[in-house]
This record gives C-alpha cells, structure tokens and sequence, in this order.
C-alpha cells in the first residue's frame, strides 16, 4: 500500500502539461484504481490521445460527492529549480518540492491514498473522482466530463469539491474568464499619409481605450462583488505586436487580451458591445481603405464563473471535514463553475498554496498534504 508522498512522487514523474497527451499518467492513475477493483469510466478527446477518468465508490444512491482535479501541469522552461521539477524533492525543510505538487497532483494523492479505506468503508452516500486534463489550457475537457457525470449515473451526485490548493479553506465564487486575439488590417504608408491611410496601430490603441472604459463604466455603474479581489470585472490587454519602424504606417496589428467577469457580469453582452464597436470602425474606415477589418478569435471557451452562496449545503459539508469555518473567493480560473453549471452544488477546498503554482521551486507543505488526506478521511467518516 503507496502512502501519500509515494503517490504523489509518483505522480509528480509524469512531465504531462497542458495540451499534451495524457495517456501515461491516465493509465498508472486507472491501473491504480483497478487494483481496488474499482469501475474506471473514461471519456476520451475526439482524437483520443487523451482522456478524463470518473469512478464511483459506494452505493449507487442520490446525494454523493465529486472529489474532483486535473491531471496536467505547467511547464518548467525558463523557470529557476535547485531539484529536478519531475522527481518529488525532500529537503528536510517541511515540504515537498516538483511540478504539480501544489497545484494540484497534492490533492490527487491524496484522494488515492484515502481509496483503500474509502473502498472498505461501508459509504451509505457515494464518492466519485473527476479526473481531467488540460485544465492548465483553458479547461477544455471540463464541458464533456461535467456532462458524463451527470449523465453516466442513474443516481444523481449532490455536491463537487474541486481540489485547487486553497490552503484547505473552502472557496465558494471564482470569476469567469475568456481570452481573445484580435487582428487589425489597415494600409500600409508613409508615415506622412497618416490621414490618407488607416493605422492598424491607431485602430487598435481605439479599441484597447474601448475595452478599458467599458471596464471603468462597469465600476462606475456599481457592478462590483466586495467577495472578490479586486471587486469587479477586469479587462487586460497582455500581449501586442505591429509595425516595422517610426516612418511607416503599420497595416497590422495583433493584441491578446482577458476578460475576467464577476457573477453578475455577462462576458457575452460585453463581448457582443466590443463586437459592435469593431463594425462601427470598420465601416467608419473603409470609405479610407476598402481592406480594413477587424477580426476576432477565440483563444479558448469560455470558463464560467462560480457563484456559491455561503448558505449553500457544500459550505457546511466542508466546513465539517476539512474544521476551517472562513470561505473566501479567488480571480483564478478553474473547473469549479462548469460543475456547477452541471447543477452541482460545487466549491473549490485543496492543499496547498496558491502562491507556489506555476513558479520555480513549486512545492506543498507535509502539513498541507496530511491536512488534505484528512479531509477525505473525514469525508468517508461522513458518509458512513
């Protein structure tokens, strides 16, 4: 029997990140279960390279629990490591240093090191593990994982924790998040001709000022949520290139930006106004250049927000297993809303520290692990 650090050095040795084929790591995780003789149900990608995993333990009855995480990670490069970031580092200081190990093959470990008494208990209410993949790039297999859940099992789950690292404090809202590239086509010139050609430049500084006032009138119209840090809707313009010197007027220009909503902001409304704004410019521009045109691209769906009441009976479940009464909200994204968009009565509660994902020297705390093994051992008390 693996305790949970040999679990999650095992874990820890799949180098598996966000977008990649998952299969290695897939198969020792479903190779584990089965050894439990426990069902593993997969729902493979379209090419089917990669693949989520759920299983039941317990009895087939309404009102169990999804312990819920994602099996893939950041990548390394650039990054400053003092240890090999695939194997799982002890330096005697408390904590457990490699990729993944907060966030979030920590709480993974520990759903797997809890199995073997959670298959022996005699469980009057279900457990059920969700396991994804490429969270880390927009939480893609999110949508067709959430829906097997809810459409595989003749009994109907109750609850979802999702074990991001919230230093086992229960988290109840998350904004939502989207991403956009947008291409601008104008004309190219000298630098003269500014008013006889269409900057791409100057056409994108007008639709950047656009996305940040319509942040600012949002503020300003009071749509603020004082559960969250900061307490609205933020639009942030990332990643811009155009133009090849002063003297010439640029024809093209690509910007990046995010668009991070609170609950009761709709990041479809905004986006149909900025929509809006681009058909205005271009027909406003092409009496100057009948090529000019804006384009919009997804970068990736949608990842909805999180919306918890603090009332709500997941915040009492976890309150009693995990012994921490506070809750707070986080602006990172994870698959906590698409959950709870599947009528899961959902929060994210994991081990670990926020703070130490996707940096160098990533590590969690012993302390953080244990308190994690606990929390699912205290679950399987609850449910027996």
């Amino acid at each position: 029997m693996m305790n949970v650090e040999e679990i999650l050095a095992k874990l820890v040795s799949f180098p598996i990140l966000g977008g990649q084929s998952n299969i290695t790591i897939l198969n020792w995780i479903k190779e584990y279960l089965e050894s439990y003789k426990v069902e593993v149900n997969l729902v493979p990608n379209k090419s089917e390279n990669k693949a989520s995993l759920h299983c039941r333990i317990g009895p087939s009855k309404d009102g169990g629990v999804i312990l819920s995480g994602h099996m893939d990670v950041v990548p390394v490069e650039g990054q400053k490591w003092t240890s090999d970031p695939f194997i799982l580092t002890d330096k005697g200081d408390g904590k457990l240093y490699g990729r993944g190990s907060s966030d979030m093959k920590g709480f993974l470990a520990c759903c797997l090191a809890a199995l073997p008494e959670m298959v022996n208990a005699d469980l009057k209410k279900p457990i059920y593990f969700a396991l994804s993949y490429d969270e880390e790039v927009g939480c893609l297999a999110a949508p067709d994982l959430t829906e097997a859940l809810n459409n595989f099992y003749k009994e109907k789950p109750k609850f979802a924790i999702i074990g991001e690292p919230s230093m086992m404090e229960p988290i109840i809202g998350q904004k939502a998040i989207y991403i956009m590239d947008t291409y601008v086509n104008g004309s190219a010139g000298h630098s003269s001709r500014i008013k006889q050609e269409v900057s791409a430049i100057h056409e994108a500084m007008r639709l950047i000022l656009w996305l940040e006032n319509k942040m600012n009138s949002l503020i300003d119209e009071g749509h603020t949520d004082n559960r969250f840090d900061p307490p609205h809707s933020s639009i942030h313009i990332g990643v811009i290139n155009g133009g090849i010197a002063p003297n010439v007027i640029a024809d093209k220009v690509h910007f990046s930006w995010d668009l991070r909503t609170i609950p009761k902001d709709d990041i479809f409304s905004i986006l149909s106004e900025f929509e809006e704004y681009c058909k205005e410019r271009e027909n406003q521009l092409r009496g100057i250049y009948p090529g000019f045109k804006i384009k919009n691209i997804e970068n990736h769906p949608v990842v909805p927000h999180l919306d918890t009441s603090e009332n709500d009976d997941i915040l009492s479940l976890i309150k009693k297993i995990s012994g921490n009464s506070n809750w707070d909200t986080v602006s990172f994204a994870a698959e906590a809303g698409h959950f709870a968009n599947q009528g899961f009565n959902t929060a994210i509660c994991g081990p670990g520290d926020i703070a130490q994902a996707h940096r160098g020297d990533e590590f969690i705390s012993k302390d953080q692990l244990n308190k994690g093994v606990e929390m699912i051992q205290n679950l399987i008390k609850e449910f027996s």
